[in-house]
């Protein structure tokens, strides 16, 4: 999330590479990196930076379209846009993302307007990212159903399909049994692997016919410092064996500083 202070942090310093100075180094040698994307890009002036705490404006997130090319410079080269903040400046907000992250070459999934689903192939392996977004304006049971569906029809064209969600209540510290349920049918329609994301807080995985569920990575670059649980995230390095499609798995765990940075966990 690059509004509010994030963008004060990164307006105070006089580059948006500020905000990843101190985690650039772990993203730039992947063959590709993941993120959500939590609100849209657009020229229009930010409301949330100045509105008071906790006000309705202060959750009304637009970025500067500098941040578009400053995640093709930092290695994020695919993000989500099924989120709960995607459309906070409307239909025009979201159209307006998509031209700033295409004149970027920053590709995108999850949409309210489409594509759901995108497919890289890296190092000749193809593999499918599935957004299903829970606060989709699809009437009820429709986002469950069309992400099951688009499970089903990629998993016959991909090596490997993995689930990335917007899901949850934010702040809870373990997954609900309903997300735990729906995390299990997107397994036994044929995902690899499910990445979740929402809480703003870590929560635990799960193994699940031995395919790994992330239930929420928490906050990776957020203003939010009220609390350790909402200042620590996860990044989650998956590996690939070439020959037989298993994956192994190395987290590593972020801190948010007050300053705007992302840093490394001391431990």
């Amino acid at each position: 999330m690059f509004d509010r202070g994030i963008r004060y942090s990164a307006q105070k310093n006089g580059d948006n590479r500020f905000i990843f100075n101190k985690i650039s180094h772990l993203l730039l040698d992947k063959d590709l990196v993941v993120a959500n994307l939590e609100g849209p890009v657009t020229d229009e002036k930010s409301v949330s930076i100045a509105a008071p705490f906790l006000s309705e404006k202060s959750y009304f997130f637009t970025f500067d379209p500098s941040l578009a090319k400053t995640l093709y410079d930092e290695n994020i080269r695919l993000v989500s846009l099924g989120n709960n903040h995607i459309l906070n400046f409307s239909n025009s907000g979201l159209k307006s993302t998509k031209k700033y992250l295409d004149e970027a070459d920053v590709g995108y999934f999850g949409s309210p307007d489409g594509p759901r689903a995108v497919t890289k192939e890296i190092n000749e392996i193809k593999i499918s990212f599935i957004s299903y977004n829970e606060f989709s304006n699809l009437p009820n049971g429709q986002e469950e159903k069309d992400t099951l569906e688009e499970i089903k029809k990629t998993k016959a064209l991909s090596d490997l399909v993995i689930i990335f969600n917007h899901w949850g209540i934010e702040y809870n510290l373990a997954p609900e049994e309903r997300v735990k349920d729906l995390a299990h049918q997107f397994v036994d329609a044929g995902a690899d692997l499910v990445i979740g994301s929402h809480p703003h807080v870590i929560q635990p995985f799960e193994e699940y016919k031995n395919k790994r569920i992330y239930y929420s990575l928490g906050n990776f670059i957020f203003d939010q410092y009220f609390d350790e649980n909402v200042r620590n995230g996860l990044g989650v390095e998956v590996k690939v064996n070439s020959k037989t499609k298993e994956l192994s798995f190395l987290e590593t765990r972020f801190y948010l500083d007050k300053n705007g940075q992302t840093t490394l966990l001391k431990k």
